[in-house]
């Protein structure tokens, strides 16, 4: 089928939106709105208020308003840097945990051993991705390593670890052989290696929708993470239910910030956020019904 949708004006946007049923108390307001953040993206937090006429139109429930959309959007994106804020610090302790670990293990230069390593050709990508990131940097200690030495051809472990995507140590944590070389990065944080693992592909995921800027509040995520068993106190935090929503990320970073950063009030911040946008139904994001009674939600972890 061919598309013919013609491109509208933004005031032949509203009226559509007019059409269907929303609510625009303010035009010019809802027109400045448009203007700026795209009605296709906006759409995206309006969905939540569209009713099937049968038809196959697109209309919204009766006293839905352009400032519902428009709020979900403002909580999105506020929620997008709260999780920016705390996955750059487990990032950075995942790195320096990493690092650390195998540097003591195998020396400076673990990660030119390919025989403590699994796959040869899942190592040989990694370590073609690392000297890419290294080609771009543009670091002092990056500078100096190379204008220094000549042997080996790359910085030692702590300094190459800092050039490091999320993606590209999710990978070399993954394909490690030993898994006692996994369980002791993993001890730390008092958690199973295998489900750390699995956080760090999934954050992978998460953390590159909130760096495109992309709607995160009630997604469904395609690359789900295995919910602990271990530590016992924390596994009646996780909803196993709601798999592909974004609680059990939340509750996981909480956690984790609890042991990288024990005064940390990030958690606090979620909950100011959640009831400061009551358009964002909890129920949505995967939470359960108990969550705020939860210890994670009350501050005791």
């Amino acid at each position: 089928m061919r598309y013919t949708k013609p491109p509208l004006s933004f005031n032949d946007q509203l009226d559509l939106l007019v059409r269907r049923g929303m609510s625009i108390p303010d035009r010019e307001r809802a027109r400045h709105y448009l203007a700026h953040l795209n009605y296709y993206r906006l759409r995206g937090y309006w969905l939540p208020f569209e009713e099937s006429t049968g038809s196959g139109d697109h209309c919204f429930k009766a006293g839905t308003s352009f400032e519902d959309a428009l709020s979900l959007y403002v909580f999105d994106r506020q929620l997008r840097l709260l999780l920016l804020d705390a996955i750059e610090r487990v990032e950075v302790s995942l790195r320096t945990r990493w690092a650390y670990v195998l540097a003591m293990r195998y020396g400076a230069h673990a990660h030119l051993r390919q025989e403590i390593f699994q796959s040869r050709e899942k190592y040989q990508r990694c370590l073609e991705g690392l000297q890419e990131e290294i080609d771009r940097s543009h670091e002092a200690f990056i500078d100096h390593y190379q204008a220094t030495y000549t042997d080996p051809p790359l910085p030692p472990m702590w300094a190459v670890c800092e050039v490091m995507s999320l993606g590209q140590l999710s990978k070399w944590f993954d394909n490690l052989k030993r898994h006692a070389d996994r369980k002791e990065i993993a001890s730390v944080f008092g958690l199973d290696e295998s489900v750390l693992r699995s956080f760090m592909h999934h954050l992978t995921h998460v953390r590159n929708l909130c760096a495109h800027h992309s709607r995160v509040w009630n997604r469904r995520f395609t690359f789900t993470m295995r919910i602990p068993r271990q530590p016992t106190r924390i596994a009646a935090w996780f909803n196993a239910r709601e798999d592909r929503k974004l609680y059990n990320t939340l509750v996981m970073l909480g956690y984790l910030l609890s042991v990288i950063s024990p005064d940390s009030k990030w958690v606090t911040h979620v909950k100011q956020l959640m009831a400061a946008h009551l358009q964002a139904r909890p129920e949505e994001m995967g939470f359960p019904t108990n969550w705020e009674n939860l210890d994670i939600w009350k501050g005791a972890t």
